[in-house]
């Protein structure tokens, strides 16, 4: 396999598929099976899911809830999403286990890097849930700052698009696809891809980012097999 240890960020979009709310099972239980065949291979496997399937913080924050506040129960909606994952990777056969940045031990373990090192040493998916426990923080840091805490060799960022493109596809039918970018393209490109924040976290531990769309059958696969797939990010071309 191309990576020995990955952190795949999964949004929460993701999860409700082409409902406008909630979690669609039928997609969980894709990436359930796409997981299994992973970790089949002895590849450890991490993830952080994020909530905006159920709740952004930004938004609540532009509807008038204070930030802080906003960004708290955000977190609470990726908790949701990870138990809901962890349930539909356990049914495939997958030992899971989820460590929440926020207390809630009836739930799941509170995060404790060298015991989700060792979950991941054991074979055990382990699932971030609760962001990195700060408001004001996205989800694609937190993905940056677990991938840096437990020694991941990329970050893997699963979305509805086949990788980063100059302008949105969805909106312009000559949106050209990049195969491979460098963090300061990214940053200086303001390409949106991940928040300023993550890119340079990614930049500052030399942890390379996959751009890959997630529904694909079998795409997790080959991203973590290190086939041509998507938009690679690094320090340098």
């Amino acid at each position: 396999m191309g990576y020995r240890r990955v952190l795949l960020k999964l949004s929460g979009e993701a999860l409700m598929g082409d409902q406008g709310y909630g979690i669609d099972p039928a997609i969980v239980q894709s990436i359930a099976t796409d997981v299994a065949a992973v970790v089949a291979t002895g590849t450890e496997l991490a993830i952080v899911v994020g909530g905006g399937n159920i709740f952004r913080g930004l938004k609540g924050s532009a509807a008038g809830m204070d930030r802080a506040t906003a960004d708290y129960v955000g977190m609470l909606a990726t908790v949701m999403n990870a138990i809901t994952l962890q349930d539909g990777l356990e049914r495939a056969g997958i030992a899971t286990r989820v460590q929440s940045a926020i207390s809630m031990q009836e739930v799941a373990e509170p995060y404790i890097r060298r015991k989700a090192i060792r979950h991941l040493e054991k074979g055990r998916v382990v699932i971030f849930g609760a962001g990195c426990g700060n408001p004001f923080f996205t989800t694609d840091t937190t993905a940056a700052l677990r991938a840096a805490e437990i020694g991941a060799d990329v970050v893997m960022k699963a979305t509805k698009v086949d990788g980063v493109y100059d302008k949105d596809p969805t909106l312009h039918s000559d949106a050209r696809r990049y195969e491979t970018l460098t963090f300061q393209d990214v940053l200086s490109g303001e390409l949106g891809v991940m928040d300023s924040t993550a890119i340079a976290l990614c930049k500052d531990n030399a942890i390379p980012i996959l751009v890959f769309d997630l529904f694909g059958a079998g795409n997790i696969g080959r991203a973590v097999a290190g086939e041509a797939i998507g938009t690679r990010i690094t320090p340098s071309i």
